[in-house]
């Protein structure tokens, strides 16, 4: 993988923007993810695809990179997230213990980041033990695969099973600049094909003017651009033509908008 970024894959983008909740997960319609399959496109260092594994409730979250060492970056953040957590709550109470309520709010503020951070660089990640159960093979950290693969041209063996959602934040501007208009079209169509009925695909495109940045990265993004007829306006009207039946615009977050299809 050359050093240059070319594919968005930067290194130690979120230990620049560290964060507790993702800003784009807290905008989409709240229980997406919960008991979904979920396939996480371009995902860096895995922090949205842990976080999504480990506190939205889904059943199975795969994340792929291009970037291999992206990608050992994401499986180690799992153990760090893990190591950080909060053991499970005790919810053999008696009738005057808390309620389930109280309970599901109280494992919502002290699930994750439970012990310090300080604890777990010091001494290392904690073992992950073996699931032990079929529902604990649908719980984080057991529900979090990733792996390494341009998705865009790469079958995974998990895509076989469909997904019922698909994400791709900020990654269009790359796929479009290294491989064109036919390329941006053909991953929408990979996504499309890879849904379950009624499934969800979550778009974040970089707006046009950040395309001329990027293109001066790599002299094969430069003359890529010349020819690019297809701008991230028209992204809703060609999911449509897919067969996307809605196209929502959900919001604008960072660098780009969020469009729900």
């Amino acid at each position: 993988m050359t050093s240059t970024p070319i594919h968005g894959n930067y290194h130690g983008y979120y230990t620049k923007r560290p964060f507790l909740q993702d800003e784009r997960l807290l905008v989409l319609p709240p229980g997406l993810f919960k008991g979904a399959r979920v396939l996480d496109v371009g995902c860096n260092e895995g922090w949205v695809t842990c976080e999504i594994a480990q506190t939205h409730g889904a059943h199975f979250v795969v994340g792929v990179d291009i970037d291999d060492a992206l990608i050992q970056a994401a499986w180690r953040r799992r153990r760090a997230v893990w190591s950080t957590q909060a053991p499970p709550l005790d919810k053999s109470r008696d009738v005057d213990g808390p309620s389930a309520a109280e309970i599901s709010d109280q494992a919502k503020t002290t699930s994750r980041h439970y012990f310090p951070m300080s604890c777990e660089h010091e001494f290392g990640s904690l073992p992950i033990p073996p699931a032990s159960s079929a529902r604990e093979k649908l719980s984080f950290p057991h529900n979090l695969s990733f792996r390494t693969a341009d998705w865009t041209k790469t079958e995974l063996p998990e895509d076989s099973e469909g997904y019922d959602v698909v994400i791709a934040f900020s990654i269009s501007k790359w796929i479009h600049l290294n491989e064109g208009d036919n390329g941006l079209t053909a991953f929408f169509r990979r996504v499309y094909n890879v849904l379950k009925p009624g499934g969800s695909f979550v778009l974040e495109p970089q707006p046009w003017e950040s395309y001329a940045k990027a293109r001066r990265m790599d002299s094969k993004l430069k003359e890529n651009a010349k020819y690019l007829v297809i701008r991230p306006t028209d992204f809703g009207s060609i999911l449509k033509d897919m067969g996307f039946v809605l196209v929502q615009h959900i919001g604008s977050i960072g660098e780009g908008g969020l469009s729900l299809e």
